[in-house]
């Protein structure tokens, strides 16, 4: 099994001698895979990702930084950091296969900062990533399935008081759901949603495991 070795591109942006942006970006890089084009895939995928978020940094956010702070030197506001976080969870691995999700945090001002999670799930043998419907091959209605099942662990969650969905969750988790929103463990998948896509804030990102 190949090892994922964690890489890290991280900085702190200065405006009239004060930091007004900060980030700090892991990416994943797989080595001593036998699959050599499909571990070349991945981590040019999440090479060029860290890149693409650096760049982003270093020029659109810092210039939106350096505006919010002006603004808020001349209305005598205190001094608000933007600050960027983007770091990955393994959550399965195999000789040829690799999921994991990435957490891309960012604070632009404001009452709190906002977290947007991606999955990815890689075959190595070919060097792409898996799509949902490959894990169920022989089920024609698995997408009508998983949603039944995401809909009942809500209802036992509620009835548990275990967490706190909007009242018309059915409805949003039916229009909310990606094919692409999933990741790999070891007794299934797990499906997600992103923040105030069927909760509050303050339930997070909801999870549900589905077993094969």
């Amino acid at each position: 099994m190949g090892e994922i070795v964690k890489y890290v591109l991280e900085n702190q942006l200065y405006y009239n001698g004060t930091v007004v942006l900060m980030y700090k970006i892991a990416y994943p890089q797989l080595v001593r895979s036998r699959f050599r084009y499909g571990m070349r895939r991945f981590n040019e995928y999440n090479y060029n990702k860290a890149i693409e978020l650096q760049e982003y940094c270093e020029t659109e956010l810092f210039k939106e930084a350096k505006e919010l702070y002006d603004y808020n030197q001349e209305n005598d506001y205190p001094v608000m950091v933007y600050e960027i976080i983007l770091d990955y969870e393994v959550t399965y691995q195999t000789h040829s296969a690799v999921s994991l999700y990435t957490d891309e945090y960012m604070f632009l001002g404001g009452a709190h900062g906002n977290t947007k999670r991606e999955g990815q799930n890689w075959n190595l043998q070919t060097g792409r990533e898996i799509v949902l419907r490959e894990l169920f091959p022989n089920n024609p209605y698995y997408i009508i399935d998983i949603l039944k099942e995401i809909n009942r662990q809500i209802a036992t969650q509620i009835e548990n008081g275990e967490n706190y969905y909007f009242e018309n969750y059915c409805a949003l988790v039916q229009e909310n759901f990606r094919l692409e929103n999933f990741y790999r463990v070891p007794e299934g998948i797990v499906v997600f949603f992103n923040q105030y896509e069927i909760a509050p804030y303050s339930s997070g990102i909801p999870t549900f495991k589905i077993a094969f």
